[in-house]
């Protein structure tokens, strides 16, 4: 329990000092200047931020000449740095530029926050609008080409000359606008990098989807199906935040761009109500968490229905997710801290994910709400946390299967334990009688002439005498004995069996004569000559042994093992300790008569 306690402090204090290291390298690196950037050959690549002015324009009516008519109206935004907050409003920005000689070439313009919806790129001189472009996610690909992870544009600069940049930025949803100037060489490395990043992010949570599903179609275990939907809602949200589905997986779907962000976070909430209920039943959990978590993952999926639907907007399903998304983390709390104290994983497990959860979550809120710098960290923050939290929770499904995997094996084990009790004397753990006339009717049909099936009824010779002299657990310990004697007598393939009190039957298949089967009766006999060493004493018993031979003698259960009783019997008639076969004349010898 001590080792759980800090792995889950170790994740809190990381998660926390990680969130202050990003905010504050953000603050640091993004103070504002006075006057235009600076456009030299210094730096391969520029954070426009620090220059950036805003102007608002709630009619969105504004044109490009009355923006440059207004730009003493322009003020330097009073958000955290590279982050305009909620808006509903259209937006303008403007960002002064001085080329130096140096600074004369080919640069890109980039807006690194994939799903803007709407970027209109003016970049004038002497009043002059030197070049346009129209980016974001629901605009379409420029010249046909595949549009960038994010939007970009090409700038070419000339020296010694000021600029203005000028951007009109209009979305649905949060207004995050990273800008920065870059040389193509690092813009296309950087590119990579990213490219890289959410192949590696994206590629470990597609393996953790392929995982549970295969374990839910193998087990059925309903458990991996919940974690699926956990994970499916998760992995696309990542795949619209970051641009891959713009760019790769639904190009040109102005639909999915639209509605595939508040769909797939109600599906990894309503995954997450679903999965925990399961997880953290049990017999000290409220009668009414699992009607609650389950009530929650229905109001979420009616909730994303609605939206595909058009019947609730994007600020509902914010609401939705913000408030009700919170429930199962917050509800699962105490079940989670009762595992941790009773040294149990899957409660650290869960309290590290969701202490990582609240930290990336505030984040990328803040984010969102323009309180907290949009940089690396801060923009991926959610996609690290929802990737540790995937982790985590396959963790937990990994003690699950364990547990599964057990569970079959005890049920395994006990079958069989079943079955042996079934079919196996309780005393001696040779086969009984069920189990004796199960095995004559497989073996029966694959007798012939030149391929017998012996069956040897054997009865003891003195066994109630030593019964009676010492008890009945004595006796019982000198059946177990004669059972081992002739399970080490007798071939491999040879079955032993007990009918009861001192009766035991052998049966010998594949013999290939009539001889070698009363060769073999001589060796049962012969086997009772030496006494059996028990724990208190030593005891002497004989035995008298009758067979039957199939298909000579007979060819279906029942009439063999009766005839092999008769013979037995003949046998004890004659004077005991000796074989007999049915219906032969006894030979000369006093032992064996075959």
């Amino acid at each position: 329990m001590q080792r759980c306690c800090r792995l889950a402090g170790r994740w809190l204090g990381g998660a926390v000092l990680w969130a202050l290291l990003a905010a504050g390298s953000a603050v640091a690196a993004s103070a504002p200047v006075h006057g235009p950037i600076q456009v030299d050959g210094t730096s391969t690549a520029m954070d426009l931020w620090p220059g950036v002015q805003v102007l608002a324009d709630p009619g969105k009516t504004m044109t490009l000449d009355a923006v440059l008519k207004s730009v003493d109206r322009f003020a330097r935004p009073t958000t955290a740095p590279s982050t305009l907050g909620m808006r509903t409003e259209a937006v303008w920005l403007r960002v002064p530029l001085q080329v130096a000689p140096s600074g004369a070439d080919d640069w890109v313009l980039e807006i690194n926050y994939a799903v803007l919806n709407r970027i209109e790129v003016y970049l004038i001189a002497n009043q002059q609008v030197q070049h346009r472009a129209l980016l974001g996610n629901l605009q379409p690909p420029i010249n046909g080409a595949r549009n960038a992870r994010a939007p970009a544009t090409m700038l070419r600069l000339k020296p010694d000359t000021a600029y203005d940049l000028v951007l009109r930025i209009e979305n649905t949803g949060a207004m995050i606008t990273p800008i920065t100037l870059s040389r193509p060489g690092a813009y296309h490395a950087r590119a990579l990098d990213e490219q890289m990043l959410q192949g590696l992010l994206l590629g470990a949570g597609l393996c953790m989807l392929l995982y549970s599903l295969v374990q839910w179609a193998g087990t059925r275990e309903r458990l991996f199906s919940k974690y699926a939907l956990l994970i499916s809602g998760s992995l696309l949200f990542s795949i619209l935040q970051f641009g891959i589905g713009a760019q790769y997986v639904w190009p040109g779907n102005h639909w999915m761009e639209l509605h595939m962000g508040g769909l797939s976070a109600l599906m990894a909430a309503s995954g997450s109500f679903l999965f925990m209920e399961q997880v953290l039943a049990g017999p000290r959990r409220s009668r009414h968490f699992s009607r609650i978590m389950k009530g929650g993952a229905a109001l979420l999926l009616l909730g994303a229905l609605a939206y595909a639907l058009g019947l609730i907007n994007v600020h509902v399903v914010t609401a939705l997710v913000s408030t009700v998304g919170l429930l199962p983390p917050v509800m699962g709390i105490p079940g989670a801290l009762q595992r941790l104290r009773a040294g149990d994983r899957i409660g650290a497990y869960l309290l590290s994910a969701w202490l990582v959860y609240f930290v990336t979550t505030a984040m990328a809120i803040s984010v969102i709400l323009g309180k907290l710098p949009a940089n690396f960290w801060t923009l991926h923050a959610f996609q690290f946390g929802a990737t540790f939290d995937m982790i985590m929770f396959l963790l937990v499904l990994a003690n699950r299967a364990n547990a599964i995997h057990a569970a079959a094996r005890q049920a395994g084990q006990e079958r069989d334990a079943m079955r042996s009790l079934a079919h196996s004397d309780p005393l001696t753990g040779v086969l009984n009688r069920r189990a004796l006339y199960s095995a004559l009717a497989g073996a029966l049909p694959a007798c012939a002439p030149t391929r017998l099936l012996a069956v040897y009824f054997l009865d003891l010779d003195g066994f109630k005498q030593v019964n009676d002299e010492f008890g009945h657990d004595v006796g019982d310990e000198l059946l177990v004995a004669i059972a081992r004697r002739l399970q080490t007598t007798l071939r491999d393939d040879d079955m032993v069996a007990r009918l009861g009190g001192d009766e035991f039957v052998i049966v010998a298949s594949g013999l290939h004569s009539e001889a070698e089967a009363a060769e073999l009766g001589g060796v049962l006999l012969a086997s009772f000559a030496a006494p059996f060493a028990l724990s208190q004493r030593r005891c002497q018993v004989g035995v008298t042994v009758g067979y039957a031979l199939a298909p000579l003698d007979a060819a279906d259960v029942d009439n063999i093992i009766q005839r092999a009783d008769a013979a037995m019997y003949v046998g004890k008639q004659g004077g005991k300790n000796c074989v007999r076969r049915f219906g032969a004349a006894p030979h000369a010898h006093p032992s064996v008569a075959g």
